[in-house]
């Protein structure tokens, strides 16, 4: 598996970033989260609503992944360009 990260391939994960529904994304499964209903990933920030997204096939582990990676991405990316900025600076 290849382990470095281009600047190409940092603007391409943005892109599908930006291109997603904004987030922030939440989990909800039915009997942790709440009582009936079917296990979704709620977006938007619950005023602004985007589309619920319904999953096949995913486990519970699956989809909190999903959700939170909405949140986790911009962030590791960011933290990628700060570390780079500081690793250029003592060049």
């Amino acid at each position: 598996m290849k382990t470095s990260i281009s600047e190409l391939e940092l603007q391409e994960m943005e892109a599908r970033v930006e291109a997603a529904q904004p987030g922030p994304w939440k989990s909800w499964v039915e009997g942790r989260d709440f009582l009936s209903g079917s296990n979704i990933i709620q977006t938007g920030d619950g005023v602004e609503r985007g589309e619920d997204i319904d999953l096949s096939g995913a486990i519970v582990a699956d989809q909190d992944f999903i959700a939170a990676a909405r949140q986790d991405v911009p962030r590791l990316i960011a933290e990628v360009r700060r570390l780079r900025a500081v690793l250029n600076q003592t060049k």
